[in-house]
């Protein structure tokens, strides 16, 4: 009898824990997944990826310990320029042949002040895989006028390009790299809840 009561509250609690998760749904529309690299020392170049897709689960409205999860098809760069578009998917770069997407798996999602959270994931670019941490900030929650709870993010961070085999290194007469070592990430988010 007192298995049965342990099995059945087990289960209650599998459950409600369950129900309370939330699923949000990104907006492509007002979202992006942008990066920018310093170009000859002097200048930045912005790119983006046009296709990718994300989940976030939460628990309830709360995003503290939200699980974020990213895959972009590295295919779709866009740089506004197509010769650097295919460069970059080259293997000097990224080798879209061989390594198409580009993943990234959250590990954590903390509070760390009123509206700024960090955001730790595993980044897998090519065939290397690092731990990064992410800023974001959470600009608020609404409800559009069709009744949709809408939560938006802006996210930044900056990572290596060498660690994740990124190698390409050309060097300009008066010193420094064509390409910049560090990329910058920069997203605008906008999650819709799913009903």
């Amino acid at each position: 009898m007192k298995l049965q009561k342990s099995v059945l509250l087990l289960f209650i609690i599998f459950s409600v824990s369950a129900f309370a998760q939330t699923k949000w749904k990104f907006d492509k529309a007002h979202s992006n997944i942008k990066f920018s690299v310093t170009h000859m020392v002097i200048s930045d170049v912005v790119g983006k990826f046009d296709q990718w897709e994300g989940t976030v689960v939460s628990d309830g409205d709360n995003f503290e310990g939200a699980k974020v999860n990213f895959t972009v098809d590295i295919a779709s760069i866009d740089t506004d320029e197509p010769k650097r578009d295919d460069h970059l998917k080259s293997d000097d770069f990224f080798n879209a042949e061989k390594y198409p997407k580009m993943t990234f798996k959250g590990k954590s999602f903390k509070k760390v002040e009123d509206k700024k959270y960090k955001l730790v994931g595993d980044l897998t670019i090519r065939d290397v895989t690092k731990e990064v941490t992410l800023d974001v900030k959470y600009n608020g929650m609404i409800t559009d006028p069709w009744g949709n709870t809408r939560a938006g993010f802006k996210i930044n961070g900056t990572i290596n390009r060498f660690d994740f085999n990124l190698k390409w290194n050309k060097m300009i007469e008066t010193g420094g790299l064509v390409a910049g070592e560090d990329v910058e990430i920069l997203c605008n988010v906008e999650i819709i809840k799913e009903k």
